[in-house]
C-alpha cells in the first residue's frame, strides 16, 4: 500500500512503508535527453553530473560528505524522459537527504572550475562508451529508428556540444525545464507519512512553480532499417527490433510477459535455450522492452561469432515468429505468469529498485499499481491475447536489424 501527497506547488510526495532500519529517497524530474534541441543536446546528463559540484551553501567535498559521511551513499541517473537523484541512508538521516535534494536541484551554482573538471569527466565517458559496440549499437539502433526526432540523439551527448556549456546556460535549462510540478519525491523506508509529508513542505514547500518549456512530440514514424557497419571486433554484434506499446497502452502488461518469455533475465528464455543453450552461438543474448511516453522499442541484443551472425539472425526471427503464430498451451502461459510475479516479487523487495520503480510510476501515472495488482493483470492475461498482441508488433516486415562485425 502506497501513501500519497501533492504540496501547493505541485510537488508530488509516494511513501512506501517497510520496517527496514535503511531508507531509499530520490526525487524523479520529468525531464530528459528528449527534452533538449541541437546545442544543448547532452545537458540534461551534465547537469546530473553537475549538480554534486557546488551550491550557494555547500562546496563540491560538503556534497559528497553530507551523505557519506553518515555511511550512506548519494547518486543520479539520467534517462531519455527523466533525470533522478537518489540517497540511501539509515532512517535518522532522512532530513539530511532531503533538504540536500533540495539544496542541489534549487541553489546550483556550477562553479566554472568544477565545471570544466567534469567537462573532461563527461568526455572520457563518451570515449569509453564509443569504445563498447555492446553499449553504442543501442544508441545508434535508436538513431535510425527515431531519426531526426529527440528521442534519437545520444544522452551523453556530443564532445562538441559539452565542451561549450557554460554555467549560465546549465542554470537556463533547469529554470526553464525543472519545475516543481514535474518532480516526485518517492521514498521506501521505516517513516511516518505525516512525518515525512512535513519535511518536504520545509525543505520544497517554499520553490514556487511556473511553466515549463517541456514540449515533447510523438515521433511521426519509426523507421524500418537493415545495416551492417564495419568494426574491428572480436565478435559480431547483433541488435533486431522493432517498435514496441507505450507507457499507456493498454498491450503493455501483455508485451511486458512476452519480452520476458523470450529474452528476460531467466537461463530458460526461449531466446537463451534456442540459440546459447542448442547451438551455443553466444555468450549473451537477452531483449529488452522500453516503453515511453508516446513510444516504445523491443530490441534483441547478441554478441555473437563472427561467422553466426546470419543464423542467429534466422534463429531470433524463428522465435519471433513462433510467439506470434502459435498459441501458448495453458500449462506454458501459467508458468510464464508465476516467473514474471516470481522476479517482480524479488525486485520490489529490493529498496532502492523499489523506489525507483514507484517514483517513476507516480511521474507517469500520479498512482502506483500495488504488487497485488500487478500480479492480478499478469494472470488477466490469456493465451489468445497474447497472440494477438505479439501478431500486432511482430508482424512480418516490421523488425529492423543493426550489425557490428567484421
Amino acid at each position: 500500500m502506497y501513501e500519497y501527497h501533492t504540496l501547493p506547488n505541485g510537488i508530488k510526495i509516494i511513501l512506501s512503508h517497510t520496517p527496514s532500519e535503511v531508507i531509499y529517497s530520490g526525487v524523479y524530474i520529468n525531464v530528459g535527453s528528449r527534452d533538449e534541441a541541437g546545442s544543448d543536446e547532452g545537458m540534461a546528463h551534465f547537469i546530473e553530473h553537475s549538480l554534486f559540484k557546488g551550491t550557494e551553501h555547500r562546496r563540491a567535498y560538503h556534497i559528497l560528505n553530507r551523505i557519506d559521511g553518515v555511511g550512506g551513499e548519494l547518486n543520479a541517473f539520467t534517462t531519455k524522459e527523466e533525470t533522478c537523484v537518489y540517497a540511501t541512508s539509515l532512517t535518522e538521516h532522512l532530513g539530511r537527504c532531503l533538504e540536500l535534494f533540495a539544496d542541489i536541484l534549487f541553489h546550483s551554482t556550477f562553479p566554472v572550475k568544477e565545471i570544466e573538471k567534469e567537462k573532461d569527466v563527461v568526455l572520457e565517458e563518451i570515449n569509453s562508451y564509443s569504445d563498447s559496440p555492446a553499449e553504442l549499437i543501442y544508441d545508434q539502433y535508436e538513431e535510425l529508428a527515431y531519426n531526426g526526432h529527440p528521442l534519437a540523439h545520444n544522452i551523453l551527448g556530443t564532445k562538441r556540444n559539452v565542451k561549450h556549456f557554460t554555467p549560465e546556460r546549465i542554470k537556463l535549462f533547469m529554470q526553464q525545464r525543472y519545475t516543481p510540478s514535474r518532480m516526485v519525491i518517492s521514498v521506501v523506508g521505516n517513516v511516518d507519512f505525516d512525518s515525512l509529508v512535513r519535511q518536504c513542505e520545509r525543505h520544497f514547500g517554499h520553490y514556487a512553480d511556473h511553466p515549463s518549456l517541456v514540449n515533447r512530440t510523438t515521433p511521426p514514424t519509426f523507421n524500418i532499417f537493415e545495416k551492417h557497419i564495419h568494426r574491428h571486433t572480436h565478435q559480431a554484434h547483433v541488435l533486431i527490433g522493432c517498435e514496441a506499446p507505450n507507457v499507456y497502452n493498454t498491450d503493455k502488461t501483455a508485451f511486458s510477459l512476452i519480452n520476458n518469455i523470450l529474452g528476460g533475465p531467466a537461463m530458460n528464455s526461449r531466446l537463451n535455450v534456442a540459440i546459447r543453450e542448442r547451438y551455443g552461438f553466444c555468450y549473451n543474448i537477452e531483449s529488452q522492452y522500453v516503453p515511453f511516453s508516446d513510444s516504445g522499442l523491443f530490441y534483441i541484443y547478441a554478441g555473437v561469432d563472427l561467422g553466426a551472425q546470419e543464423r542467429v539472425c534466422q534463429l531470433v526471427t524463428n522465435e519471433l515468429h513462433r510467439i506470434a503464430e502459435q498459441q501458448m498451451t495453458p500449462l506454458q502461459l501459467r508458468s510464464a505468469q508465476r516467473q514474471m510475479i516470481g522476479q517482480m516479487t524479488i525486485n520490489n523487495d529490493m529498496g532502492l529498485n523499489e523506489m525507483q520503480s514507484i517514483g517513476k510510476a507516480c511521474l507517469c501515472f500520479d498512482h502506483v499499481d500495488t504488487l497485488a495488482e500487478m500480479n492480478r493483470d499478469i494472470m488477466a492475461i490469456s493465451a489468445s491475447d497474447m497472440l494477438q498482441v505479439a501478431g500486432r508488433y511482430f508482424g512480418s516486415h516490421k523488425f529492423s536489424t543493426l550489425i557490428y562485425g567484421n
